[in-house]
């Protein structure tokens, strides 16, 4: 498959902090995953310092974290990343999909084998949701392999 298309252009400062993942095609890590959150960090040497936290099998279930590094391979649309879980291997990692207000952002990979829908906060819209799936189906994803992270919200 062709490369999969990414945004034309991320502002790397407006892009960090805390996105909630509302959904995904999941790595074998993330399965059983509740209240998945992955937080990123730009560094003075230009990688992105990331910690993917989650609970493991319940809401209240052990917590899971890990550290990867983001390394930005394209400095002119900073769209497309590495991430580096365990060295020397780098995954593949481009922002295909970035709201005007960086509330919502959708993460794939060329082989449309894993992909993230994050937010900034727990929980989007129904309809957000719908057009997100319809985006990702146009992408040539397999949008019947998308799981929901279920997420403790606040009342």
């Amino acid at each position: 498959m062709k490369p999969i298309h990414t945004v034309e252009k991320v502002d790397l400062n407006r892009f960090m902090g805390d996105w909630y993942v509302i959904a995904n095609i999941p790595t074998f890590i993330e399965k059983e995953a509740y209240n998945a959150i992955e937080t990123y960090r730009l560094e003075d040497d230009g990688t992105v310092a990331t910690t993917f936290r989650f609970n493991k099998g319940s809401m209240d279930g052990p917590l899971k974290e890990y550290h990867p590094r983001g390394f930005i391979r394209d400095k002119e649309s900073n769209a497309v990343w590495a991430m580096q879980f365990i060295w020397p291997f780098k995954a593949e990692y481009r922002i295909v999909y970035l709201s005007d207000d960086y509330s919502k952002t959708v993460i794939g990979r060329s082989k449309r084998d894993y992909v993230w829908i994050m937010a900034r906060k727990p929980a989007i819209s129904d309809e957000d949701y719908a057009a997100i799936v319809d985006f990702l189906q146009e992408q040539g994803y397999d949008t019947s392999k998308l799981q929901k992270i279920p997420h403790e919200l606040e009342d």
